[in-house]
């Protein structure tokens, strides 16, 4: 093991500022269920450009509250890009419905419209209404959601946009930039704020919405079905007194729902990283650069991921794609041996519909640009306290690894 400091592919960036400000709700009065939760929420809504922002638990209990909150069922069918972390898909099984998975382009790891039109078809072959498109947001770069949404309206679909990847990223409109969260092409936006995103919670997640109605619904899912709200109340008799007032107790669940509520332990942290994101997105984008620099002598058998000229990212992964083939090399051996020189990699991702449950229900699809992408991706370090330095060692080991 080299003596320098081990570099993770990820990790969370704190300074005084966010300990304290955990801190200050430690010592008062709400751990969870209080005004610190709500403030993160409007933070969250006023920095995308949201009429509002649902906390909860993570961006898994967001995937699902979404779902829920479209009304999905049994025999309905979202299509998903096979490119993304298990959830995506997962939490539509949750609610019993179909995953249609789409393909993606094998340089930028996103679904285009041909392949969400290809997954469209071949979803309603095999007789299941497809009711939600779920473009996800890669590494940081947008999906083409100018595309994508005029394809959805086309199809009479809703979008719900997995973007746990893209806080701080901003979406071309003309001469516009408008923020990931917007939702100005979708019905939803999805948010994590797992440790190696870009703002970090320990564990959360959000999800963002213009329409009132969803935003009711994702908070009686999150919340166990349960509403406090007198006008919505259906036994008049027991939720009211006598003099016509609501009884103070009283609540009613008109569906089960869930207990994804996020903690204010959890918004203290989030809220405080909120105010240094466009900080962290600038450092990230600077390191990105550094990247292509530095990988610019490896090429053609390292190069990094493409980008797309529709967004401003706002890099969450640092991908490599290397073409182990023709470098005569192993992808486990490669990050084994970075391991040994203080280099971390991870793999974003196996495509999921190779996973033994998708296999088991879909059979064996083939998706080759999927297939393409994933056997050349390796995602090497990349957070906001690497030092430039850090990169020429990152793209140091790799070269010398490869023997390139």
């Amino acid at each position: 093991m080299t003596d320098a400091a081990f570099l993770p592919y990820g990790r969370q960036s704190l300074d005084d500022a966010d300990i304290a400000a955990v801190v200050d709700v430690l010592r008062g009065d709400f751990l969870t269920q209080g005004p610190t939760v709500e403030a993160f929420e409007m933070a969250l809504a006023t920095r995308v450009g949201a009429a509002d922002a649902v906390a909860c638990s993570n961006g898994t209990a967001a995937l699902h509250l979404a779902y829920l909150a479209l009304g999905l069922q049994e025999g309905d069918a979202v299509v998903v890009p096979t490119n993304t972390f298990l959830a995506t898909a997962s939490a539509v099984r949750l609610v019993g419905a179909e995953v249609a998975f789409a393909d993606v382009d094998p340089e930028t790891g996103l679904m285009e419209p041909v392949h969400a039109a290809d997954a469209i078809a071949r979803a309603r072959a095999a007789g299941w209404r497809v009711r939600v498109l779920a473009p996800v947001h890669f590494a940081g770069q947008c999906a083409d959601m100018q595309a994508l949404g005029a394809l959805a309206e086309m199809e009479g679909l809703a979008v719900v946009e997995d973007a746990c990847h893209a806080l701080g990223a901003t979406i071309h409109s003309g001469s516009a930039r408008v923020p990931v969260g917007a939702c100005t092409r979708s019905a939803m936006t999805i948010f994590s704020f797992h440790p190696v995103k870009t703002v970090a919670a320990g564990e959360g997640g959000a999800v963002t919405t213009n329409d009132p109605a969803l935003a009711v619904r994702l908070r009686a899912f999150r919340n166990h079905g349960m509403s406090r709200d007198a006008p919505g109340f259906v036994d008049r008799s027991a939720g009211f007194a006598a003099d016509g007032t609501a009884n103070p107790w009283y609540y009613e669940m008109a569906e089960p729902g869930f207990n994804y509520r996020l903690t204010d332990i959890q918004s203290a942290l989030a809220l405080s990283q909120m105010r240094r994101l466009d900080a962290f997105v600038a450092r990230r984008r600077h390191l990105m650069n550094l990247y292509a620099e530095r990988m610019a002598p490896l090429a053609p058998l390292v190069r990094p991921l493409s980008c797309v000229p529709w967004c401003d990212p706002a890099w969450h992964l640092c991908v490599a794609l290397i073409d182990f083939t023709a470098a005569g090399a192993e992808r486990g051996a490669v990050m084994t041996a970075l391991r040994a020189r203080g280099v971390g990699t991870q793999v974003h991702y196996i495509p999921v519909h190779r996973q033994p449950y998708w296999r088991e229900r879909l059979g064996d699809l083939v998706l080759s640009g999927a297939d393409a992408y994933y056997a050349r991706t390796l995602s090497l370090p990349l957070f906001p306290a690497m030092a430039d330095a850090d990169v020429d060692r990152v793209v140091g080991a790799l070269s010398a690894v490869l023997k390139i």
